[in-house]
């Protein structure tokens, strides 16, 4: 979990390709494997680097496995304004 809030900050400080490179470590080694949050995070990066495709797998895996249900409507939500042409969806 440090290391994903340091991914965050990371992402703040040098931008999203900086950061993606944390949690891509993170991801190959496992880490958080059940957790809704590193999808999330590595969804909202790779949105932030042009990777839209990668980033709505990561969001609907995050959706998959998030347990609460109000976290759950937000990043619902996510996916369904990136489904709109118009309005690309951006991390907020």
């Amino acid at each position: 979990m440090v290391e994903l809030n340091r991914a965050v900050a990371v992402s703040m400080a040098q931008g999203p390709a900086a950061a993606l490179r944390i949690v891509d470590e993170l991801a190959a080694a496992g880490a958080l494997s059940t957790s809704h949050l590193l999808p999330t995070v590595r969804g909202e990066l790779l949105t932030r680097v042009g990777r839209t495709d990668e980033a709505r797998t990561e969001l609907e895996r995050s959706v998959r496995l998030c347990g609460n249900e109000r976290e759950r409507v937000v990043l619902v939500s996510k996916l369904a304004v990136s489904d709109s042409p118009s309005r690309p969806w951006r991390p907020s």
